[in-house]
């Protein structure tokens, strides 16, 4: 198969990691949490990397293990990823994944949008803020972390606000991004949608 995009944004905690590595194994695609970057550099300025530095300089294996899922690193992902110049650092890596043959799954909040504009495939995925709270807050406290509900929802909250006011790439979804709403389906029935959606583009394409 030639080069064949899939971009899948939303704010966190949607739905659209889950879906997207679902995808990704269900068609055979590379994926690509390009969130991951932005936490991998975050996570070095709470060592007191400056953020350039580090977004420059990051390897393989700094985007590997749980510390990159705690509150304190999402926040410092969020802040870094609100400065024009990692954005831009980090732009070429994740164009050149999603050329690359054989097809590619990317999930972020600015993909569709700035990433990949030309992507076959451009999902939007959402939830409400209460269940996506609840299963971070699931999430976090399984592996261990002591927050309340309360903070995660308002952690969550401001994410929303940072990423989606931020004057560089800004959480949105693309004009022709087809929405998925996850607030009342379950995992098999999101992927289902979103499998669905891929398989009429792809049909689509082939006629052409």
């Amino acid at each position: 198969m030639v080069a064949f995009t899939v971009a899948i944004d939303g704010p966190a905690a949607s739905g659209k990691g889950t879906i997207s590595r679902a995808i990704a194994a269900h068609f055979g695609f590379a994926h690509l949490d390009t969130g991951l970057l932005y936490r991998a550099t975050g996570r070095k300025t709470l060592d007191g990397t400056p953020a350039l530095e580090a977004a420059q300089n990051l390897m393989a294996s700094d985007l590997q293990g749980d510390a990159l899922r705690t509150p304190e690193v999402a926040q410092a992902a969020s802040k870094v990823a609100a400065m024009p110049e990692v954005r831009k650092a980090l732009v070429d890596f994740q164009r050149a994944f999603a050329a690359r043959a054989g097809g590619a799954v990317l999930d972020g909040r600015d993909i569709g949008t700035v990433i990949c504009p030309q992507a076959q495939v451009k999902l939007f995925v959402t939830a409400s803020d209460q269940i996506r709270a609840d299963r971070r807050w699931k999430e976090l406290t399984y592996k261990g972390h002591k927050v309340t509900l309360d903070e995660v929802l308002s952690d969550l909250r401001e994410r929303d606000r940072r990423d989606s006011t931020r004057a560089d790439a800004p959480l949105k979804a693309a004009s022709d991004a087809i929405s998925l709403d996850t607030t009342t389906l379950s995992i098999e029935e999101a992927v289902a949608a979103a499998v669905k959606e891929i398989e009429a583009r792809m049909a689509a394409q082939e006629t052409l």
